[in-house]
């Protein structure tokens, strides 16, 4: 039996989530800056159906250019129009990359703490556009590792993503867990590798899902971890 060394953590609607400044409004602000008007209680619905037309890179290289379209898109399926969605993307865009604008939940910094005390070795392995070594000190979480796709080059779920960590955890898959939101690129891609992983199905999506936790309290208990006296 192997003992475990690290946990891996996803970043977004995992450890935090995004804040007012990246609410539906922050689409309705930047549009009426053009002097036009979007429906902002479209965001949702148009969300969702930008997310189905989203195409990874055959090859999962981060691609910048895959999240522009998709908020572009957002923007337009709000009603704003075709021809000023690229430049209200891009403005949209640069509130997605300061880590002032996301918030931690309530149970990331306890839970992180509990992990510490177990000796564990912590990462962050995270898809997305924000400079991580500047958002884990934003917020001031006690880290080894973080890896970001843009600066790594590819997206989880591709190996190698995964991997970057735990080459510089020096620790092996098996000895690892990732712990994340998303089962194709989280759990699917952190066990295609040899890992264990745990989904973090807060908005309780996946019920059918064997390693589930509807929130971090209950991680280090599913890790095996004794409660601390």
């Amino acid at each position: 039996m192997t003992k475990l060394r690290a946990v891996l953590f996803d970043v977004d609607f995992t450890l935090c989530r995004p804040g007012p400044e990246l609410s539906a409004e922050r689409y309705g602000r930047i549009a009426a800056r053009h002097g036009v008007t979007v429906d902002v209680s479209r965001y949702d619905e148009a969300r969702e159906a930008a997310a189905v037309n989203l195409k990874r890179h055959p090859e999962l290289l981060h691609d910048d250019t895959i999240w522009h379209r998709f908020t572009a898109e957002i923007f337009v399926r709000m009603g704003g129009p075709e021809e000023i969605a690229s430049e209200c993307a891009t403005e949209i865009e640069q509130g997605w990359e300061m880590s002032a604008n996301f918030e931690l939940f309530e149970d990331a910094l306890p839970v992180l703490a509990e992990l510490r005390k177990a000796d564990l070795r912590i990462g962050l392995v995270s898809n997305g556009i924000r400079d991580l070594k500047e958002f884990v000190a934003h917020h001031r979480l006690d880290v080894e590792v973080a890896v970001g796709s843009r600066a790594h080059g590819r997206v989880k779920p591709h190996p190698t993503i995964f991997q970057a960590a735990l080459d510089q955890l020096d620790v092996l898959p098996r000895d690892a867990v990732m712990v994340g939101d998303s089962l194709e690129e989280d759990v699917e891609g952190a066990r295609a590798l040899g890992m264990r992983a745990i989904l973090i199905d807060r908005e309780e999506r996946h019920p059918d899902v064997e390693e589930r936790l509807t929130d971090l309290y209950g991680l280090p208990a599913a890790l095996g971890l004794s409660r601390p006296a």
